[in-house]
């Protein structure tokens, strides 16, 4: 198979935004919309990328790293188009010989597959991936010989009556022979009516070349870009509709498909039931058998098969859920591993910590992790009771089949199969309350016949 690169033109900012963000770190689906592209080129095992950047979008070539660690940047210092914008790769690809294909970080719907189609036809040539648009206009226009072959792109503002016309339409990305590339683009002149140099041009530059230029054919939804937050609801209302779908098919329940909302790395086993209004952060597997309750939100967790979470639970990044544990009503769990069997059911919060098997927290539990400056660790064992409203003030550990008596402060370690508590000796003076009462009945009285 030819070598294939891979260039991201993702210079703009997207003023329409209206955003102090680039355009392309905006998000769907827990993942940027360059992040989409790439996870989608990235399959192709392209042996080099680059990701093409306007001047101080260093956090733009970040977001590339984190997806492609082993991605360059190339500085489009002047905003003069496409082809202008590919350009600025050559010297990053200094020496590579294949086919590259040219992407949009603002596409991200598009599918691997359609990439391996357009590589495959390229050759030694070029390729370029277009679609039937239900509505042509503002959409450069494939113009095809008899045989098929587009001869020619003709942006709208460069079209004729007759080309105006035509549906099939330019998305912008296509693959060609990394000479042919090189070759071409010292050759686009900016005579057109934005003056800019369009990278569109090459196709009849090869033509009139007696280069050949395949087509190959996506549905118009796959190459939707973003130009706007109106778009890019309607990119998210897409992918959220794709993920439900097709975690039902893979065998999950969803009670209200419509309101939950997954990310594109989310993880989902067979026998899942997932209640209305869930929400998944990036970094969520889950286990066969798991039950998800209403309005949960969970994100960089693991939970493992048969555990029940919610309702309006909160799994935090690095909360890890044993077998067939419950995590319950308002409890909220950060970079903690519970065990299997063991059940945090009410009003919680557990911290940096690890809890054992079978061992059971009661409502109104803290870890308290935290002394202003660091985190600290708590470990409690297996079977152990917590008794409801126990602070344990990390670092501390609980020893395996020890119980804490409600209301404690734990500020030490407790020993196996020990009792702890540190609450107050209960006071009782009969007849207390009777007399308070009356004695507020007197004083109100008197205050009223003043």
């Amino acid at each position: 198979m030819t070598d294939i690169a891979i260039i991201v033109l993702a210079a703009g900012m997207g003023t329409r935004m209206k955003s102090a963000m680039p355009k392309v770190l905006h998000r769907v689906a827990g993942r940027s919309l360059l992040g989409h592209v790439l996870h989608a080129a990235r399959k192709l095992k392209p042996s080099q990328a680059v990701v093409v950047v306007g001047p101080e979008m260093q956090s733009v070539f970040r977001e590339a790293q984190s997806v492609f660690p082993a991605v360059r940047q190339a500085i489009q210092a002047e905003r003069l188009g496409t082809g202008h914008a590919v350009s600025m790769a050559r010297q990053v690809l200094e020496g590579f010989s294949g086919t590259v294909i040219i992407l949009y970080g603002d596409v991200p719907l598009i599918r691997t597959e359609s990439l391996e189609q357009l590589a495959g036809l390229a050759g030694k040539g070029v390729a370029v991936l277009g679609f039937e648009a239900a509505n042509p206009h503002g959409y450069g226009r494939l113009i095809q010989d008899a045989a098929g072959d587009v001869l020619r792109i003709r942006e709208e503002l460069e079209t004729n009556p007759e080309e105006r016309s035509v549906r099939l339409c330019n998305s912008g990305i296509i693959a060609i022979d990394s000479a042919l590339l090189w070759a071409l683009l010292p050759r686009l002149g900016n005579t057109n009516a934005k003056g800019e140099y369009y990278l569109t041009d090459i196709v009849e530059l090869a033509a009139s070349s007696g280069i050949t230029c395949r087509l190959a054919v996506c549905p118009e939804a796959e190459v939707a870009g973003v130009n706007d937050r109106e778009q890019l609801s309607g990119i998210e209302a897409t992918l959220q509709q794709f993920y439900r779908s097709r975690h039902m098919l893979n065998g999950a329940t969803l009670v209200a498909p419509e309101t939950v909302f997954f990310s594109a790395d989310t993880h989902v086993g067979r026998d899942v039931v997932i209640e209305p209004n869930v929400v998944f952060g990036p970094g969520v597997v889950l286990g066969d058998g798991v039950h998800i309750l209403a309005f949960s939100h969970i994100e960089g967790a693991q939970v493992a098969s048969g555990a029940r979470i919610g309702p309006y639970a909160r799994l935090r990044p690095g909360a890890e859920i044993g077998e067939d544990a419950h995590i319950g009503n308002f409890v909220e769990i950060k970079k903690s591993a519970i065990g299997q069997g063991a059940k945090v059911n009410h009003l919680t919060y557990i911290g940096d910590a690890r809890v054992g098997a079978l061992t059971n927290i009661g409502a109104g539990t803290i870890t308290c992790n935290y002394d202003g400056f660091d985190k600290h660790l708590t470990v409690i064992g297996e079977n152990v009771f917590v008794g409801s409203n126990t602070a344990l003030v990390a670092p501390v550990t609980v020893g395996d089949g020890a119980s804490i008596g409600a209301g404690s402060v734990i500020t030490r370690n407790v020993p196996a199969d020990a009792l702890a508590i540190t609450r107050a000796e209960l006071e009782l003076r009969e007849g207390w309350a009777k007399r308070y009462r009356e004695m507020k009945a007197v004083r109100k009285a008197a205050r009223k016949s003043k």
